[in-house]
C-alpha cells in the first residue's frame, strides 16, 4: 500500500490515539527484548517480523484492545522500522524517488519527490521520538548532539547527507534534514534524457575534462552541482589519481583511483579540528593528478587556486553562486576570509589564471534541473575579468542556446578538434604552458 496516497492509512498514522498506542507498544517491545536477552539485529527480516507480530498479538490480547487486521499490519511494519531502522522515515529512506527528507519537529515530515516538496502523512510520536532517531543516525558516526552542541553535520552509510539542529536553537522542536543519493549515480545519458543539458554541451564539457581544464560548478543548494560533478569525473582517464576533499563526503566518483578525504569538526574541548584547508594542503603531498573540492566555502579557496595553477590542471570544485560572474566575486570574498593580504589586481590575476570554465546549474519551478550557463574565463583586462558565454538555457523558450563564439582555451580547442576528427582522445600534458 502506498503510504503517501492512501487516505485511510494517512488518517491512522496521524491520529493521536494511534501515536499513543505506538509509543506504549514500542516501550513494551523494548522491555521484552531486554528481558528475553535477544538481539533482533542478528535475525533475518522474516524472523524479526514473526517475533514482532507475536508480541503485538500478545500485547493486544493482554490490553484487550479493539484493533482490526489492517491496523495490526500497520503496527507490525512501524515496530520493525522502530527496532531496526529509523522509525517513520525508514520507508522514505528506502524510497528511490525521494531525494530529500525534511523533518520539522514531531508532526511535520516533508519530502522532495521529482523536484517538488510534498508533505507526507507520516509523523513522530513526540520530540523525544525525533531525538531518539537522530541519535540512532549519529551513533555509528561518532557525532554528538545535545544542548551543549545543538547542531551537527554528518552522513549516512550510503553517502546521504544529514543535518540536525535541536532546541534551544530550533524553536519548534528538533529539525532533521537528509539529502539522499541514488544507489546508482546518474550518468551522462541520464542527464540527456532528463533534459539537464544537450549533446553539444555535454561534448564541450567532456572535452574540457579530458583536456585538463579547471572547472567550477556553481548553483544554489539542491541544484544538482554534485550530480554533475560525478558525471564529469567519469571522463577523467582511469590511470589518473584523484583526491577528493569535502566537509561531508557526498561525491561518488565513477573512477578506479580515488582517495576520499573528509574534514573533522572540533570535539567538546574545541580540539581535534581538521578543516578543509588543512586537508587540501595535505592532499598536495599525496601525489594527486587532480583535486576535487566538494564545496568551496572558506579559506581553502586560496590553496585550491594555487593547486590549479601549479601542476594540478583539470581540478574541479563546486561553489554556491547566482551567476558565473558572481562566482568570481565570491572567490574574491572568500580570499578575504582567508586573510589574503595582496592587491586586488594580483588576486584577480590568480583567479583568472586558475579557473577556466564555469558551469552553472539550477532547479526550475517545476523541479527540473538545467545547466543554465557555460562560461569560459579568458583572462583579464583593465582589472576586470574577461569571460565569454558558450551556452545558456532560455527558460522562456525552454531550450538551450549555443553562441557563435568558439572556446578560447588552446587545450580545449585541440581536444575538440581531436574528437571531431575521430582520432584517439588527446589528453593535454600537465605541464602545458
Amino acid at each position: 500500500m502506498d503510504f503517501l496516497t492512501s487516505h485511510a492509512h494517512d488518517d491512522l498514522q496521524q491520529s493521536e490515539q494511534y501515536q499513543s498506542l505506538k509509543g506504549r507498544l514500542h516501550r513494551f517491545l523494548l522491555n521484552m527484548v531486554e528481558e528475553e536477552n535477544v538481539n533482533p539485529g542478528d535475525w533475518s527480516h522474516d524472523q524479526v517480523r514473526d517475533y514482532v507480530e507475536a508480541k503485538i498479538h500478545f500485547f493486544i490480547a493482554d490490553q484487550r484492545l479493539a484493533i482490526n487486521r489492517r491496523e495490526v499490519e500497520t503496527l507490525v511494519g512501524d515496530m520493525i522500522d522502530e527496532l531496526l531502522g529509523f522509525g517513520p522515515i525508514q520507508r522514505l529512506i528506502e524510497d528511490e524517488d525521494v531525494n530529500d527528507i525534511l523533518v520539522n519537529g514531531a508532526t511535520q515530515i516533508y519530502v522532495e519527490r521529482r523536484g517538488k516538496l510534498l508533505k507526507t502523512p507520516l509523523r513522530f510520536i513526540d520530540d523525544a521520538h525525533v531525538l531518539r532517531i537522530i541519535h540512532r543516525i549519529l551513533a555509528p558516526l561518532g557525532r554528538r548532539l545535545d544542548e551543549t552542541s545543538p547542531m551537527v553535520d554528518a552522513r549516512l552509510p550510503d553517502g546521504g547527507r544529514v543535518n540536525a539542529i535541536v532546541p534551544p536553537l530550533a524553536l519548534d522542536g528538533p529539525s532533521l534534514s537528509i539529502r539522499k543519493f541514488r544507489k546508482e549515480p546518474l550518468r551522462a545519458g541520464d542527464l540527456l534524457t532528463y533534459g539537464t543539458l544537450n549533446e553539444p554541451m555535454l561534448k564541450l564539457l567532456r572535452a574540457a575534462v579530458r583536456a585538463r581544464c579547471n572547472l567550477l560548478v556553481i548553483g544554489a543548494s539542491g541544484a544538482g552541482k554534485t550530480t554533475l560533478l560525478n558525471v564529469l569525473s567519469g571522463y577523467i582517464p582511469p590511470e589518473e589519481r584523484i583526491v577528493t576533499i569535502e566537509d561531508a563526503a557526498e561525491l561518488s566518483l565513477d573512477h578506479p583511483h580515488v582517495v576520499r578525504l573528509e574534514s573533522r569538526p572540533p570535539n567538546l574541548e574545541g580540539q581535534g579540528e581538521v578543516n578543509m584547508r588543512a586537508l587540501l594542503r595535505n592532499a598536495l603531498r599525496m601525489r594527486p593528478d587532480r583535486i576535487i573540492v566538494g564545496e568551496v566555502r572558506g579559506p581553502e579557496m586560496l590553496d585550491m587556486l594555487q593547486a590549479m595553477s601549479t601542476g594540478h590542471e583539470g581540478s574541479m570544485g563546486t561553489l554556491h553562486a547566482n551567476s558565473p560572474r558572481d562566482a568570481l566575486s565570491r572567490l574574491e570574498m572568500l580570499a578575504g576570509f582567508a586573510g589574503y593580504g595582496g592587491s586586488e589586481f594580483t588576486l584577480r590575476q590568480q583567479v583568472a589564471a586558475a579557473i577556466e570554465l564555469i558551469v552553472q546549474v539550477g532547479r526550475m519551478q517545476g523541479g527540473e534541473r538545467r545547466v543554465l550557463h557555460i562560461h569560459e574565463v579568458t583572462g583579464m583586462a583593465d582589472n576586470n575579468y574577461l569571460m565569454q558565454e558558450l551556452f545558456r538555457y532560455d527558460p522562456t523558450r525552454q531550450e538551450f542556446m549555443q553562441t557563435e563564439l568558439k572556446p578560447h582555451n588552446p587545450k580545449l580547442q585541440r581536444q575538440l578538434q581531436a574528437e571531431e576528427s575521430q582520432t584517439a582522445p588527446f589528453v593535454a600534458s600537465r605541464y602545458v604552458i
